[in-house]
């Protein structure tokens, strides 16, 4: 069980979804989760967008609280987060700082790997690179380098857009295509096979727990977009099936990993455990989706709690700046 906040006044707090993102679908609709929540707890909630009004309606709405579900550049790169910071209205989540940390997926792997935290082997091609390189060759070496299979992402993006599993040398140009339709800077890692975990982490002020991991069977053999967010798409199991052994090396591993990237309040650590029991570390996520088929509610049911209760304990712990 997660910690319960301290119950006083009812917060007004304002839920901020949607933006300009590719993610702005997500965003809409976790925002509407949280809010509904939230208000079926007794929080008097006013959901708004991230746009030109943003700051009036911050001074307008007056809230004790601001809950950001933006998904996506817009809400998990530190900048809004910024903004924010100087609103003068806490807000649940991480820092600008551990945003920038976590949303650059090749910072966050050097970061962790630092740690002695194992992250598959990868490297990081800016667009500008592998324009004015030999595109093929490149490739070529690159492949021989890590050795096929790998997976080809965005350093920056989220909900898997962009994101391949290359197995031949054909399909790897391609990947790189698709990878640079949301960032100008790309990403080739090793493939690691196994069974794919999402932790939860949650901190209240007493320090980072993380809640039930979630092991992730998608039908088709990859986590992407649709799979995600299409119901049906993706087996989820709590717990996990796999040996407690290992269930407690991903939550030890989640929790160090939101401390090295100076997270806050809320993340979630994705993982795959290898064949030999190893625990992989893939990404971190400061904005995790909040939809009806998301993870972290998911690992909140697990937790035997409800959504509104951690939802709005976590309003309480920004209001608290802890």
């Amino acid at each position: 069980m997660i910690p319960k906040g301290k119950q006083g006044k009812k917060l007004k707090i304002q839920v901020l979804a949607g933006g300009i993102s590719h993610e702005r679908d997500i965003s809409l609709k976790s925002g509407r989760r949280v809010a509904d929540a939230l208000t079926d707890f007794g929080a008097e909630v006013v959901i708004r967008e991230p746009d030109h009004d943003l700051l009036a309606n911050i001074k307008k709405d007056k809230p004790d609280v601001i809950f950001p579900c933006l998904h996506g550049a817009s809400g998990e790169d530190g900048a809004l987060r910024d903004i924010l910071s100087v609103s003068g209205v806490p807000f649940v989540g991480a820092t600008a700082a551990g945003s920038r940390l976590a949303w650059d997926k090749s910072i966050a792997k050097i970061l962790v790997s630092r740690e002695g935290i194992s992250t598959p082997a990868s490297i990081t091609l800016p667009k500008d690179t592998f324009r004015e390189l030999d595109a093929e060759t490149v490739l070529k070496t690159v492949a021989s380098a890590i050795s096929l299979p790998v997976v080809v992402k965005p350093a920056r993006s989220g909900s898997a857009q962009g994101v391949s599993i290359v197995k031949n040398q054909a399909e790897l140009n391609r990947a790189m295509i698709d990878a640079y339709v949301y960032c100008d800077v790309a990403i080739i890692e090793k493939y690691i096979e196994g069974t794919e975990l999402a932790i939860s982490v949650v901190d209240l002020g007493a320090g980072p727990i993380a809640l039930p991991p979630v092991e992730i069977e998608p039908r088709d053999g990859k986590y992407g977009y649709d799979e995600r967010y299409i119901a049906g798409e993706t087996n989820f199991y709590i717990p996990a099936r796999v040996k407690p052994q290992i269930n407690e090396e991903a939550a030890a591993l989640a929790i160090a990993v939101h401390g090295i990237l100076n997270l806050r309040h809320i993340s979630r650590i994705d993982v795959i455990v290898d064949k030999k029991g190893v625990v992989w570390f893939l990404e971190a996520n400061v904005a995790p989706g909040l939809t009806e088929t998301s993870l972290l509610p998911q690992s909140i049911a697990a937790s035997g709690n409800s959504l509104g209760e951690v939802y709005y304990s976590l309003a309480e712990a920004a209001k608290r700046n802890v």
